[in-house]
């Protein structure tokens, strides 16, 4: 697997726009704090079914923003959950969060920390569950690393789970979705300097410059396997969360999907990758 390329900078650029963005996006309604406050479920129905019954098991969250998803998997039974990520004012703004809903550490923790550091930096040596929500491996260069990190923390038997974009849709013109017109096996950064956020593109914000990478799925698999981890299972799904082209419509069911007239193609996948047991 070939290395990512990218500017030095790109962990600080991407930690000082995420750091902007957490006031924004806990306000937003997009987020509805309020909403999930008063119960709402952050967590996909189609996670639900993969990811199955966590009651009285442990989670860990890789790159858990301010902790929504995290906290609907304690909501969902889950003993105890841990949430990481590189933000501090996120990790802030998930304490206070569960704090809020009454969770005490005992029961809900978040760690500000790199996800390649995040063996050191968890407070329990395995979990029964490590969770990594959609969006998250775009902003890391380096999978088998993100691997190595999340195997490490698996019990034996667990099992790690994975929710993701469809790396097509990165190859794909942003307007209709029809028409090949980046390389998809690209290993060069994506470096721009986009004012907003996905929660309020009118957002007047100071830190726009982000560092994003595009990944294959054959290497998020190479990484899994090459790290110990069994493949359970690969779906590709036919719609997404957000309308990532112009052409793509709202569902009933709050996802977003091609036309009907429209050949269908992949616009998240989903994976589960287990620990074998001793």
């Amino acid at each position: 697997m070939r290395a990512h390329t990218g500017p030095a900078d790109w962990r600080e650029a991407n930690r000082l726009r995420w750091d902007e963005r957490v006031a924004i996006h806990t306000t937003s309604d997009y987020y509805d704090q309020d909403g999930f406050r008063r119960g709402k479920d952050a967590i996909r129905d189609f996670e639900t079914a993969e990811v199955g019954d966590v009651t009285g098991r442990t989670l860990l969250h890789l790159q858990c923003h301010f902790g929504q998803d995290t906290l609907s998997w304690l909501h969902r039974g889950a003993s105890r959950v841990v949430g990481l990520d590189f933000s501090a004012p996120a990790v802030e703004a998930a304490r206070d969060l569960a704090a809020e809903l009454g969770y005490g550490p005992d029961r809900a923790s978040f760690v500000a920390a790199d996800v390649y550091d995040a063996a050191e930096a968890v407070p329990d040596t395995s979990y029964d569950v490590v969770y990594t929500g959609i969006g998250a491996l775009n902003w890391l260069p380096d999978l088998v690393r993100w691997a190595q990190a999340a195997a490490s923390l698996i019990t034996p038997g667990g099992f790690l789970y994975l929710a993701e974009f469809h790396p097509l849709c990165d190859a794909l013109d942003d307007e209709t979705g029809s028409r090949v017109t980046h390389d998809y096996f690209s290993r060069e950064a994506w470096v721009e300097e986009t004012p907003g956020t996905y929660t309020d593109f009118a957002a007047p914000t100071v830190n726009n410059r982000s560092v994003e990478w595009q990944h294959p799925i054959s290497d998020v698999i190479s990484a899994l396997a090459g790290a110990g981890l069994r493949i359970d299972f690969l779906h590709e799904h036919d719609m997404t969360v957000f309308r990532r082209f112009t052409a793509l419509r709202l569902h009933d069911d709050g996802y977003y999907r091609l036309p009907e007239d429209r050949p269908r193609i992949p616009l998240m996948y989903s994976l589960k990758a287990t620990r074998p047991g001793r």
